[in-house]
C-alpha cells in the first residue's frame, strides 16, 4: 500500500510551476487537436471546433492555479467586529429623511399652522 501512495504522490500538483507545466502540456495537445479538426473539417466547422479546443487550456489552467494557491491566513487582530447600528425612534422635532415629496411644489413638512 505504501508503494502505491508513493507512486500516487507523483501525480499530485503541489506548486505553481507544476501547474504551469501541466497547463502548457494541455495547451500543446489542444493546439494539435485543433489543427487536426481544421484539416478534417474544412471551413467554419473546423474553425469552430479548433476554437473550442483552444478554450480548454484557459479553463483548466485557471482551475489548476486556483487549486495550488495557498489560502491567505487572516490574523486574528485584523478581524474587526461589525457593530450593528442601533435603531432609533424618530423624533417628532427632526425631519424624516425617507418621506417622499408628493409633488415638487409642496413643502417637505406637511405640518399646517
Amino acid at each position: 500500500m505504501t508503494k502505491l501512495r508513493k507512486i500516487g504522490r507523483l501525480f499530485v500538483i503541489k506548486t505553481r510551476l507544476e501547474a504551469f507545466l501541466v497547463t502548457y502540456a494541455i495547451a500543446v495537445g489542444a493546439v494539435e487537436r485543433g489543427v487536426h479538426y481544421m484539416q478534417n473539417y474544412p471551413g467554419n466547422a473546423g474553425i469552430l471546433l479548433a476554437t473550442a479546443c483552444l478554450g480548454v487550456p484557459f479553463i483548466a489552467g485557471a482551475k489548476l492555479l486556483d487549486s495550488v494557491r495557498p489560502a491567505e491566513a487572516i490574523p486574528a487582530q485584523a478581524v474587526i467586529p461589525v457593530r450593528r447600528r442601533e435603531l432609533r425612534r424618530p423624533s417628532r422635532s427632526q425631519p424624516r429623511a425617507g418621506r417622499p415629496a408628493r409633488d415638487l411644489t409642496s413643502p417637505r413638512s406637511h405640518h399646517t399652522d
